[in-house]
């Protein structure tokens, strides 16, 4: 990690994400980073230990947050719910969508990095991290709305799986054809509609 946040530090900051970006993980350069910002490389390594330590301190604070809102969305679910409600809980949920795009254009480049740049580090399964997190998500609050005696129609665990992995990784397929601002967010609204419609009707909300 990081030992300082001089001037010196947020200049290699900038660096970094500009190599990571140009050159992807395994091609980039500590060396370059190190000239770019007129250090040597092993004074550039008394910042970060090494090429990988470097990579997460750019992402890791914006996951933190990502993480942080998607347990307030989780929380917030679980109180909507003692409504018995289904639409509304339905209803609530579609909101998440357009929350993330928007996040996720708040922190382009630090995505960009994730979801394009990070072959070779502890990230780069990342979308499908983020798939994997909905769908246990989503089964939890099945069986939570068992409780005010909601239900919906049951997949196979297969078929519910393939369709959450479709739902979470169209939306980052924004960052990977680099949409517009605009464009991402007209782009989560036909998500909203096309995914939104699918599920009413297999779930049978």
């Amino acid at each position: 990690m990081p030992r300082d946040k001089t001037e010196a530090h947020e200049k290699i900051i900038a660096a970094a994400v500009s190599e990571f970006t140009e050159h992807g993980f395994e091609n980039a350069s500590m060396r370059r980073i190190a000239s770019e910002v007129g250090l040597t490389v092993g004074a550039l390594y008394r910042h970060f230990p090494n090429k990988e330590e470097m990579f997460a301190a750019l992402v890791e604070p914006t996951i933190s947050k990502l993480m942080a809102k998607y347990q307030e969305f989780c929380e917030h679910g679980y109180e909507v719910m003692k409504c018995g409600d289904v639409q509304q809980l339905w209803n609530e949920s579609e909101s998440e969508t357009k929350w993330l795009m928007s996040f996720i254009y708040d922190h382009f480049d630090i995505f960009r990095l994730l979801v394009c740049r990070s072959q070779g580090t502890r990230f780069e399964s990342f979308v499908h991290d983020m798939a994997l997190l909905e769908e246990r998500s989503t089964l939890d609050y099945f069986e939570r709305m068992k409780q005010y005696d909601m239900t919906v129609n049951e997949l196979s665990k297969q078929e519910f799986h393939m369709l959450v992995t479709a739902n979470v990784s169209a939306l980052f397929e924004a960052v990977i054809h680099g949409f517009s601002r605009e464009e991402a967010m007209h782009y989560a609204e036909t998500l909203d509609a096309f995914f939104s419609a699918g599920w009413k009707k297999i779930l049978g909300i």
